[in-house]
């Protein structure tokens, strides 16, 4: 059985000033209005909602046990619609981004310095994981946005927020010719020190590799990124790496970066959403911020 809410809305109203012509007044429709949509509401509910007298009109047993439910019913609503309107603007909800920790290190903290400050109320909660995880977040719906490596997938809106370029380092102290232009092959001999498989980086990196006819056969894989330097550094071995993640290694003079002649194509971090689902207030903020350059 389906009841109009409207129904109860008026129903509320005249339960709670006992008198029809007062709740007409307060809901600006007539008296006739408010006596029809009880009426409609005891006919369809088969009950007594009022018992009516002179001085006005009081609950039934039936219509106090029914005005318990429907108060906190539209309580509900009115509480619903009003935490809705403060998400609209952005003075409460919770925003959640997918990234990786290098990514949220590197590029995404002055963004979320910058919307933290702007609208305290939001409430930011950071999942962290590889492009893969992060894509397979958003598209679950866990995630309201997620920076990713160059995704390819006709479901999704992408930004591109900042190019990336693959290098090969060691230590400074390692035993090989800086100063020697390094082929392909030559790369492929040195003991390298690769992120592990399932990073889209290290896909990346061996099908370029693959095309030349060049299996890469790395002596260690890893699944952190800042522990390819910490082992190249020490001697480990010639480490893949991606350029704007290390730079602040390179100027440090933790490692130095092996000539090589031949270009490998450069990747981009991209700002993703789902293309058929419309992004919330505070997730359209964000992604605004990020397009816009400049954090705030």
């Amino acid at each position: 059985m389906a009841v109009k809410l409207e129904l109860y809305r008026v129903f509320k109203e005249v339960a709670e000033t006992g008198n029809i012509s007062v709740a007409a007044r307060n809901l600006y429709i007539s008296q006739s209005a408010v006596s029809q949509s009880i009426k409609q509401l005891e006919t369809a509910l088969q009950a007594r909602l009022f018992a009516r007298s002179p001085r006005g009109v009081t609950l039934t047993g039936e219509g106090q046990m029914l005005y318990q439910y429907v108060r906190s019913a539209l309580g509900l609503i009115a509480t619903g619609e009003d935490k809705l309107s403060q998400a609209q603007q952005l003075l409460l909800g919770t925003l959640v981004i997918g990234a990786s920790d290098t990514v949220t290190g590197l590029f995404l903290t002055p963004y979320l310095e910058a919307f933290h400050r702007l609208h305290p109320g939001i409430r930011l909660k950071i999942v962290s994981g590889r492009s893969a995880k992060v894509l397979a977040l958003l598209r679950s719906g866990a995630v309201d946005i997620a920076f990713a490596s160059s995704p390819s997938d006709p479901g999704l809106n992408t930004w591109s927020c900042f190019a990336t370029h693959t290098a090969f380092v060691a230590g400074c102290g390692y035993p090989c010719d800086f100063d020697h232009i390094h082929t392909r092959q030559e790369i492929a001999d040195f003991p390298l020190i690769l992120l592990e498989r399932k990073a889209s980086s290290r896909v990346f990196l061996e099908q370029e590799f693959l095309k030349a006819g060049i299996t890469l056969t790395p002596e260690i894989e890893l699944s952190s990124r800042q522990l390819l330097v910490t082992l190249a550094r020490i001697g480990l071995g010639v480490a893949g790496v991606t350029l704007e993640f290390v730079k602040k290694d390179l100027d440090a003079g933790d490692i130095r970066l092996l000539k090589v002649d031949f270009d490998i194509p450069a990747r981009s971090v991209d700002m993703c959403t789902l293309r058929d689902v419309s992004p919330t207030a505070a997730a359209t903020a964000f992604m605004e911020m990020v397009r816009s350059g400049t954090p705030g």
